[in-house]
């Protein structure tokens, strides 16, 4: 019982922790090499995919994607997918991915000249199941060595913290002070009940035995 206990809450905390790191905003440092548009006709993976454009039409399985193309300061390849959120999930209420794909255009250049930009993503980049993270924000920075300080990760993570733990605290507080002792009066109950039946067969087996004698 104690182990599935503990593979439940393993497994409860293992996808808090896999939501948040997908949907919670990254950065990266990269200079742009390209932008294209592609039509997308999502499959399996059409939950890793946003919505429709704000205003288009949203009967359509397939539609284009604008994808930004990077090579970061680590030297790694990485592709970015341009979509609106809209009103959807995760909350990014992101309605300008043609304004912001016009930056990207604009940023682009070459490894001998480079220009470096932070982009602000989210998502997950899994070339198996063609998966994308979604570029939400992108700036030009001074050069591949600027830092980015996550503050609203950092914020949100300690609030979300302090609630968990605000709610565990209570939790713990109602448990000892109602459950157990109600816990603890059944078992008193139970026991006397079990002392009870127990005295009793013990007066049936007096009687038969001195029946027998």
């Amino acid at each position: 019982m104690v182990y599935v206990k503990w593979a439940i809450t393993l497994i409860f905390w293992s996808f808090v922790a896999a939501v948040l790191h997908y949907t919670l905003p990254q950065h990266d440092i990269a200079r742009v090499t390209d932008t294209y548009e592609k039509r997308i006709d999502p499959g399996e993976n059409s939950w890793f995919w946003a919505v429709h454009d704000v205003g288009s039409d949203a009967t359509t399985a397939n539609r284009d994607v604008f994808f930004i193309q990077t090579r970061r300061s680590n030297g790694k390849v990485m592709v970015y997918r341009n979509e609106d959120t809209g009103w959807s999930w995760p909350p990014y209420f992101k309605v300008n991915s043609s304004n912001l794909q016009a930056e990207a255009v604009d940023m682009k250049s070459t490894g001998e000249s480079p220009k470096w930009v932070v982009i602000r993503h989210y998502g997950w980049r899994n070339e198996f199941m063609s998966i994308f993270p979604n570029a939400v924000k992108i700036k030009p920075v001074d050069g591949p060595d600027y830092r980015v300080i996550n503050w609203f990760n950092i914020i949100f993570l300690t609030v979300l913290f302090a609630i968990f733990w605000a709610i565990w605290v209570r939790w713990r507080r109602f448990r000892q002070s109602r459950i157990d002792p109600m816990l603890e009066g059944m078992g008193d109950s139970l026991d006397a009940v079990g002392d009870a039946v127990a005295e009793k067969r013990g007066r049936f087996r007096r009687w038969l035995n001195s029946w027998r004698s």
